[in-house]
């Protein structure tokens, strides 16, 4: 192999375009030399901008190109599983978008499966995880910064009632929950560094397409709760805060971290009537290409990827315990994974 990764991607997703793709170009071990559609011409048009310089009319050419080492798959939520399968049995590594499983019975199926690839890295594409500011929002929480951490608070929302697009068809995995609601549901178990034992969640459908459009949750992790809700069709905005017994935290742009200006958190030591907090920053980076570098060097370095299958397990089974407490109006207990 050489000393960059060759990545190939499958479709011309809207996230690939405009988000990862550049992201990865601009990283020192990733190079994105092929696209595939099952649109010849939507494949030229979405790759010459980018300067890729392959391009495929299906996603099979795509995956029998020798010259390709990974994959990154941003494809419909219901074909995360199955396209990952086809890339690891053409010898590809793969880093497919969230969510990567729509429940554990399929996860747990592919899983079993990568026993017969030990030999290729595969993982789930939460570029947050990679972003400085959170490792080090994870290191405070866990070196006591906040004393007993009590509380998690978080928001995610944006506008889309387009009935046409991939995140509003429920058969595809569509919803807001899928969506946005992984954000912070996966960002409060990296930060406590361990599972929820239960959930009670509320979900509001639309009534024409049918996906969950409005989505509320509550979260015990042994007596610190995360509570969030995501929304998929109200005005855009993102919090995430941390409350303990010594001090609460704010996170200024959780999940799509600014480009062009650094990210920051604030911690706040006073009352609810004091807002004179201390403001830590971060240098300007990019966590697309930080995750592109993070897993390249995984597989040039033969190292752990930066998400991995069993994190994407735990992730998973929150999930399916949220869309149960919705469904049956009970608490739920999270399945643990012995």
């Amino acid at each position: 192999m050489s000393k960059k990764v060759r990545w190939g991607v499958l479709g011309a997703a809207r996230i690939a375009w405009r988000r990862v793709i550049p992201a990865m170009q601009h990283g020192p071990y990733s190079e994105v030399i092929a696209l595939a559609s099952r649109n010849l011409e939507k494949a030229r048009t979405t790759a010459e901008p980018l300067g890729i310089p392959k391009v495929y009319g299906s996603y099979e050419e795509l995956l029998a190109d020798p010259e390709i080492d990974a994959i990154y798959n941003p494809l419909p939520n219901h074909l995360h599983i199955p396209w990952t399968q086809k890339a690891m049995q053409a010898g590809k590594h793969v880093l497919c978008e969230k969510p990567f499983a729509l429940n554990l019975a399929e996860l747990e199926k592919f899983i079993k499966f990568c026993g017969d690839y030990p030999h290729l890295k595969v993982g789930e594409a939460f570029m947050v995880k990679s972003h400085p500011l959170w490792h080090e929002v994870r290191r405070q929480v866990q070196s006591g910064a906040f004393g007993e951490v009590r509380s998690i608070h978080g928001h995610f929302s944006y506008f889309n009632a387009n009935p046409e697009n991939v995140r509003n068809v429920p058969e595809w995995g569509g919803g807001g929950m899928y969506d946005i609601g992984v954000y912070p549901l996966t960002l409060s178990r990296y930060v406590l560094n361990s599972e929820p034992r239960s959930v009670m969640a509320m979900l509001e459908r639309d009534p024409e397409m049918g996906i969950d459009h409005l989505g509320s949750a509550l979260l015990d992790f042994g007596g610190i709760h995360s509570i969030f809700t995501c929304s998929m069709q109200m005005i855009g905005h993102q919090t995430f805060e941390i409350l303990g017994t010594k001090k609460r935290l704010e996170v200024k742009i959780p999940y799509n971290a600014p480009e062009d200006r650094k990210n920051i958190f604030t911690s706040y030591f006073g009352d609810f009537s004091r807002e004179d907090g201390e403001v830590q920053e971060f240098d300007l980076c990019n966590q697309y290409t930080l995750q592109g570098n993070n897993f390249s060097k995984a597989i040039l370095e033969d190292g752990e990827v930066p998400v991995s299958l069993e994190d994407t397990w735990g992730n998973t089974a929150a999930l399916e315990a949220i869309f149960e407490s919705a469904k049956t109006g009970k608490q739920v207990e999270v399945k643990q994974r012995s």
